[in-house]
């Protein structure tokens, strides 16, 4: 409870609501049970506590909401329950997303925009469509090659 709370705190936003009533319904909002929310985290899975992570942003009704590799330490299932909670978010609060990943299927799945970086360089940038579909630095083209070939080995267990 009061990790999901502190930015409220911190922020000193008031709802005009009881901090756990806020909490509770954020809880729910995410897929978390509000029953649970005076657990400690190690009682969490990874995927619970990535929803209490997005509950913490969400809490405060931002605009902006900044993802770095949200995704990457959970496994392929809970990723993609993860990926359709902020595809609803985004839909239900017109969230913007700045999504940082270097997994692209996860970008592919989420981003609108995507902005290819080397070495703190942006090589290339453009609608998600374009640089996955027709890329044209040859970094990108040896990133996409990589990242979707490597996939396809794993897929016929090479």
């Amino acid at each position: 409870e009061e990790i999901i709370a502190e930015g409220l705190t911190v922020h000193e936003v008031d709802r005009g609501r009881d901090k756990r009533a806020l909490v509770s319904d954020i809880m729910r909002e995410v897929g978390l049970d509000p029953e649970t929310m005076h657990r400690y985290p190690h009682e969490f899975s990874g995927g619970q506590r990535q929803r209490i992570a997005i509950a913490r942003a969400m809490i405060l009704r931002p605009k902006l909401v900044v993802l770095d590799e949200p995704t990457s330490a959970l496994d392929m299932t809970v990723q993609v329950q993860i990926v359709e909670l902020l595809r609803d978010l985004q839909a239900r609060h017109q969230l913007a997303y700045l999504f940082i990943s270097h997994d692209l299927r996860v970008v592919r799945a989420l981003a609108h925009q995507v902005l290819v970086m080397k070495q703190g360089d942006i090589v290339e940038a453009g609608p998600a469509a374009r640089i996955f579909d027709a890329p044209e630095t040859d970094y990108t083209k040896a990133l996409m090659a990589a990242a979707f070939e490597l996939r396809s080995h794993a897929a016929a267990g090479v």
